[in-house]
């Protein structure tokens, strides 16, 4: 590969509302920045998108300042990152993030005052940087799919062609049970569920425990034929709200008492990254998300006992996703690809890992990818209008699944168009 070199660099954002209050990770999000990269070579450019969550990326951030000010923090991450990328050369595109992340995690704790900034911020910023650039290797290199673009360590975790992605939606603190029991009369199979409700230890657990009762009572008679079970599968969401591992345990035990356990098909991120907890004793699946900032990070996360991989190429760039993808690989580990309410195109980013990794367990033979932006964006179907295929059969899905035919492969779900 020849290097490539970053001539000239820009950075744009804009606002877009959501329908309600988004809440999660004990906060509520208002509204969500849509950030836009291009880098230019001498021939060639690349344009890549982001999507800004002060809330999911550092929660110390989000209650410290207001929601505005923390999305231009963040914003002047990536802009900073566009005056350190130009006159830059690359031959790969992790390659220019490994280059670029210490640096602009230095900066981010200076400008916010926080040596304590986790580095998912820093990612999340750099998102759209990460997907212009791949596009510009793409270009410059002659690659005109995702398959033929993969450099050749990341192919081996990226080698199905799954005729199927199961969509996951998303049930926030807001979601009503009407609202939920539509989802699944409408076909969805593999809920996820925000747990980790405002308030301290006991009231989030009480929270926690009458929010899930309640969603299995409503749900747990449907059936579907996506699932070894034949019932919809729950996806617990916690964003490390849980102090100590006694206090999950009652939350497990409460899945057990009410049989929605053996329908439990991950928890996610139960305790703070900090925290250090080991999870080998734990009867669940859980999944690292936040705490996988690289891949010797996931590695860590697997030998304290997690046994799934929550992929974010569209919160922490897909770099860093397919080398946690690589190594969850080599270990047996499966992967999922998670959401971060973004935008059409850029979960037609996401589908491309997904539809790659191997089946998830529990389900017959597909990948998992969450996408819920249809559910939180007041202008989802001008967004949808932005796809280069928006009429595809595999631009949206059905019955609680995208149907990936040989066209959706031919075209890499439009990711180049």
């Amino acid at each position: 590969m020849n290097a490539i070199r970053i001539d000239d660099s820009r950075a744009e954002f804009s606002r877009e509302p959501l329908i309600r209050p988004f809440g999660f990770k004990g906060g509520y999000l208002h509204e969500l920045w849509q950030t836009e990269v291009k880098l230019r070579s001498d021939e060639h450019d690349g344009c890549g998108l982001g999507v800004q969550s002060v809330l999911w990326s550092d929660a110390g951030v989000f209650t410290s300042v207001s929601e505005d000010e923390g999305n231009r923090l963040m914003f002047a991450i990536t802009e900073r990152a566009m005056e350190l990328a130009k006159g830059m050369s690359f031959t790969t595109p992790p390659e220019l993030l490994k280059a670029l992340l210490p640096r602009l995690l230095e900066y981010g704790r200076d400008l916010s005052g926080r040596g304590s900034l986790r580095p998912t911020f820093v990612l999340n910023a750099l998102v759209p940087l990460d997907f212009a650039a791949w596009a510009l290797y793409a270009r410059a290199n002659g690659f005109s799919d995702y398959d033929a673009m993969l450099p050749p360590e990341f192919r081996p975790a990226q080698s199905a062609r799954h005729a199927r992605c199961a969509s996951i939606p998303l049930i926030s603190y807001a979601t009503g049970l009407d609202e939920v029991r539509r989802l699944v009369a409408a076909g969805h199979f593999f809920l996820k569920i925000k747990i980790g409700h405002p308030g301290s230890q006991d009231e989030m657990l009480d929270q926690d425990c009458a929010r899930v009762s309640a969603i299995h009572k409503a749900v747990r008679d449907a059936e579907t034929p996506w699932t070894d079970c034949g019932h919809p599968l729950y996806y617990f969401d916690a964003n490390g709200r849980y102090a100590t591992k006694s206090t999950f345990m009652r939350f497990v035990e409460h899945l057990e008492a009410i049989g929605a356990a053996d329908r439990t098909a991950i928890v996610e991120e139960p305790f703070d990254e900090l925290a250090d907890i080991e999870v080998h004793d734990v009867p669940l699946r859980l999944a690292a998300d936040e705490s996988a900032h690289t891949a010797a990070d996931a590695a860590r996360r697997m030998d304290m006992g997690y046994r799934a991989m929550a992929l974010k190429p569209i919160a922490k760039t897909l770099s860093v996703s397919l080398a946690v993808a690589a190594e969850a690989k080599r270990r047996g580990v499966p992967c999922f690809c998670a959401d971060l309410t973004v935008s059409p195109r850029m979960v037609e980013w996401n589908k491309c890992v997904a539809a790659r990794l191997d089946a998830f367990p529990g389900l017959k033979g597909m990948g998992l990818l969450e996408t819920n932006g249809e559910q939180n964006y007041r202008n989802w179907d001008t967004m949808r209008t932005r796809l280069p295929f928006p009429s595809a059969s595999w631009a949206s899905e059905r019955n609680g699944v995208f149907e990936l035919d040989d066209e959706y492969y031919s075209l890499s779900g439009g990711i180049f168009a």
